[in-house]
């Protein structure tokens, strides 16, 4: 692999490149509430080859806004919850615009 191609997998958010120790320490938490995340089901970290828990940039997102929650006085099980019901949201919404923007294409009828 090359430098330029480790460079990449570092920018993709979906690549596991954070130990649970870094990751806890960068959203400013304990590696106990990354295990309770993981355990309400609401981050899956993959694993490395020696079974130990790697994250991603958009895990430690998801785990960070779980963190927002919970210092806000929402239990851990409401705050994963929660973070489910707003990424459905997101997903439909983002669904919901391409259907506006493909029923405001020129030659689609209204009523098709």
């Amino acid at each position: 692999m090359t430098a330029d191609e480790s460079l990449g997998r570092l920018e993709d958010d979906d690549y596991p490149a954070y130990t649970m120790g870094r990751a806890a320490e960068l959203i400013g938490t304990t590696p106990g509430f990354l295990r309770a995340l993981g355990e309400a089901r609401l981050i899956t970290p993959l694993r490395s080859g020696g079974g130990h828990r790697r994250y991603s940039r958009y895990q430690l997102r998801i785990a960070a806004r779980a963190r927002e929650l919970v210092d806000q006085g929402t239990p851990i099980e409401a705050a994963c919850r929660i973070i489910i019901l707003e990424d459905q949201l997101e997903e439909a919404q983002r669904i919901n615009a391409e259907y506006r923007r493909a029923g405001a294409s020129p030659g689609l009828s209204a009523d098709a």
